[in-house]
């Protein structure tokens, strides 16, 4: 039997599911969406199987009582594939009362004209992401986000990840079918998810017909500007190159595709108040939801990241990225980058609801902390206290394997300690 994972979100699902009338849970294929909600289900309805799909497409136009019949809380996967399931529920939802009554898990959006209610009130969306390496046991957790905002004097903690290993994890990513089998085995896993997204995912997302060839061309660009502001205007012309052949329509169109299939994830830009009239730059910092999808998109494996440094900072940052936003969010947090117009940038912005945030540059290398370092201490300086309180915490997050305390409070943080 596959070993099971736990997940950070586990406890968010636990807790809207004795607070509100049903979930959904949205995410990429392959996530581990189903695996995870099955454990908290009595009855599972897999709409992916074609037999039980043109059965309850059937109910769906016949019968709701025999549609929604089942013990509760009642699972139905990839529930987008019968639109009308929502509006069903939410009646049901309406006329029990109860609570934890269904859990609905998609792996696309599905079209907005076939909802004809939000939902608010009834349900509670929940997104899940790939896994952290907390998650799939290469983080040790000696640190956490968690007391960061609370205490964050004295750390400690060594990482055991090399370098080699941080490339290997970029790569294979945190989807769990790819843990526990051999480093050949995981990457074909990436490759043939891969596959399946540009040659056949990208089609079903909503019935629009698309040129596999093309999907991967603007897969490509978009890869190749990760963890960056690269304008779109610049992708267009990497996907053209030689001549005219792609409209900004058509490659936009895409790009929502890839967006509707939970694969592209940007980070928005913040802005806080600061004691200079800086103008801050809102562009989105272009991101993936795991960097193994840009890996794969452009054919790059652990050896190749090793022989290009400069490019594997980039994908580190990606990775941590993806980390950062799994922990924050089992938080109740969120995620941003920071850039002003003196080019003042930093990586990531860790946000709670209650106002507490912290600052966090993403290096791989040791020999960058200091300059990481003088950037946290900058914007620190212009932040306006006033009107918005300090960081909690400065923090350099690092392939380097030591963490510690600074003389000057930054905190220095291996990737492979930290944990939510």
């Amino acid at each position: 039997m596959k070993k099971y994972y736990e997940r950070l979100i586990e406890a968010e699902i636990m807790h809207n599911l004795t607070s509100m009338g049903a979930i959904v849970v949205d995410g990429p294929k392959w996530c581990g969406k189903s695996t995870t909600c099955s454990r908290f289900a009595k009855k599972i309805v897999q709409l992916q199987n074609p037999i039980v799909f043109n059965r309850y497409l059937v109910l769906a136009t016949t019968s709701m009582v025999e549609l929604l019949e089942g013990e509760k809380p009642l699972l139905f996967d990839e529930w987008q594939k019968i639109p009308d399931l929502w509006d069903f529920v939410r009646l049901s939802v309406d006329e029990s009362q109860r609570k934890g009554q269904y859990i609905l898990t998609g792996s696309t959006k599905p079209l907005t004209s076939t909802l004809r209610h939000t939902g608010t009130g009834r349900f509670a969306h929940i997104r899940m992401r790939t896994m952290s390496l907390w998650e799939s046991g290469e983080s040790n957790g000696k640190i956490s986000l968690t007391r960061l905002f609370n205490e964050s004097n004295n750390i400690g903690g060594e990482s055991n990840l090399t370098i080699r290993q941080l490339a290997y994890l970029i790569c294979r990513g945190g989807w769990p079918g790819a843990l526990d089998v051999d480093e050949k085995n995981a990457l074909n896993i990436v490759a043939k998810y891969y596959q399946g997204l540009v040659n056949a995912d990208i089609v079903d997302v909503d019935g629009i017909k698309r040129d596999p060839s093309r999907a991967k061309d603007i897969l490509k660009a978009y890869a190749r500007s990760i963890s960056s502001l690269t304008n779109y205007a610049t992708m267009i012309s990497d996907v053209n190159k030689h001549e005219k052949i792609l409209s900004d329509e058509t490659f936009f169109s895409y790009l929502r595709a890839f967006e509707k299939l939970y694969v592209i994830e940007n980070i928005q830009a913040w802005s806080p108040s600061l004691r200079s009239k800086t103008t801050i730059r809102t562009s989105d910092k272009k991101q993936f939801v795991d960097p193994s999808v840009a890996t794969a998109a452009l054919a790059i494996n652990p050896e190749d990241l090793m022989a290009d440094m400069e490019t594997m900072g980039f994908f580190f940052e990606s990775l941590c990225e993806r980390d950062l936003r799994i922990y924050i969010e089992s938080l109740g947090g969120t995620l941003h980058h920071y850039l002003d117009k003196n080019n003042l940038e930093i990586d990531a912005i860790v946000r709670l609801p209650n106002g507490q945030w912290g600052a966090i540059e993403i290096k791989l290398g040791g020999n960058q902390i200091d300059d990481a370092a003088r950037n946290l201490l900058k914007l620190k300086a212009n932040i306006d206290t006033t009107k918005m309180s300090e960081p909690a915490f400065l923090m350099v997050l690092t392939g380097y394997p030591y963490a510690m305390r600074r003389p000057d409070g930054v905190l220095v943080v291996p990737l492979g300690c930290l944990k939510n």
